[in-house]
């Protein structure tokens, strides 16, 4: 008769052993709990306790937990964070990969459960496997910009992450300890040693050398565009990476284009535009571009990061302070919070609330110019908000209305 995947007999690579497995057990303990310490840094980048328009999970009861109010400083702290998250989620794939092999014949072990701490096991690896594939599944297709699972990426992934780490966590404690004794012992029995290996083609420690360079691989083909000039076009695996998306001073990455966003130039026109700034007690300020341009102009040199990994390189940006806007319409000192809405038709982000301490930055700007030119209608004009540290999607374009006050 011949054997079933639930015979220990079926599986005979002479690779899989308990050494192996918990190297890359290992690994991925240090790898997942950086994902997820940095994806929890990116919630609180959004600022999700301070209105619905910013947070895109609803129902999430103590899941949302509201963590601090996202700062200003350094500006380019987004960048690093949400950069290191993509690249190191991009990179740790043919480490998830190689360790889901090296366990298989686990999934196919009989009985199911032999004990209470081995049904626990099997629970959590279950919830382990399923929740790892989707949040990698997820987190690239998004990454990619490939939309291709049903409902939105926020909740999803968000939700998804929480049920994932759990599993990993009740995983750890259970198998940690034993990993490290593998390590130390580099001894290969038990269950995952093959009774009837196949002779070896490549030793262990070779195919560890193996999963090592495909995440450096990776890696080499995705980091780059979290930077610009020669760098960007190593990112072959990222929509962002290759060369910059046109020449002159708007020649940098945009995500979504005005075409892509429903801005009608018509609405943009000089004479058609106009920005509605409202403020304490309803006081309210209409600004052509003309007007705004007559206003102080301060300049800041800040990037744009976005969710998906990519950024540029600090860009030069000119415009008036958020902080004079509320001024204009009563909120003299401290300004408070901002609504700011777009002429975006469509999209998750065409409302953003910006909390009081970065509206009170004072490299916060509305932005009428870029690197010393008007802003591009993809880059936003007749005018876009950017602010230091912020989320790429908090710095709205194509700015029709700023409502000051609680949000």
């Amino acid at each position: 008769m011949r054997d079933t995947p639930a015979s220990p007999s079926f599986w005979r690579s002479p690779l899989r052993g308990p050494w192996f497995t918990s190297v890359l057990g290992l690994v991925l303990l240090v790898g997942i709990t950086a994902l997820f310490v940095t994806g929890l840094v990116s919630y609180a980048a959004y600022n999700p306790g301070l209105a619905p328009v910013n947070d895109k999970t609803p129902d999430k009861g103590i899941l949302g937990f509201y963590l601090f109010a996202w700062p200003t400083d350094p500006h380019w702290l987004y960048r690093l964070t949400q950069g290191v998250h993509v690249t190191l989620g991009i990179a740790l794939i043919p480490v998830l990969l190689a360790k889901l092999w090296s366990v298989v014949p686990k999934l196919f072990a009989l009985p199911p459960a032999r004990s209470l701490t081995h049904a626990l096991e099997r629970v959590s690896l279950l919830l382990l496997v399923g929740g790892g594939l989707f949040e990698f599944v997820t987190g690239v297709l998004n990454v990619q910009l490939d939309y291709l699972f049903p409902g939105s990426f926020y909740p999803l992934h968000f939700y998804g992450a929480w049920v994932f780490f759990a599993a990993f966590v009740a995983h750890a404690v259970l198998k940690v300890p034993a990993a490290v004794r593998n390590v130390r012992r580099a001894r290969e029995e038990g269950e995952l040693v093959a009774p009837r290996p196949d002779p070896p083609t490549v030793s262990r420690r070779g195919a560890l050398w193996f999963v090592g360079g495909g995440s450096l691989l990776l890696f080499g083909t995705t980091a780059g565009q979290s930077f610009d000039g020669p760098l960007r076009r190593t990112a072959l695996l990222a929509p962002h990476g290759g060369a910059a998306p046109g020449t002159g001073p708007n020649g940098f990455q945009i995500n979504k284009t005005a075409a892509y966003a429903g801005i009608d130039r018509a609405e943009t026109a000089e004479e058609a535009w106009r920005l509605v700034v409202v403020g304490r007690s309803g006081r309210t300020v209409r600004l052509s571009r003309a007007e705004l341009a007559q206003l102080p102009l301060h300049s800041s040199a800040l990037p744009i990061a976005c969710v998906e990994g990519w950024s540029t390189s600090d860009q030069w940006w000119r415009g008036v302070r958020l902080r004079d806007l509320a001024a204009l319409v009563g909120h003299d000192g401290d300004p408070p919070d901002v609504l700011v809405e777009s002429l975006q038709r469509r999209g998750a982000f065409r409302h953003a609330a910006l909390r009081a301490n970065q509206v009170a930055d004072p490299r916060s700007l509305l932005a009428l110019y870029v690197n010393g030119e008007a802003l591009s209608a993809d880059h936003g004009y007749p005018a876009r908000v950017i602010v230091p540290a912020a989320p790429g999607v908090l710095n709205t374009k194509w700015v029709a209305r700023l409502t000051f006050g609680k949000v």
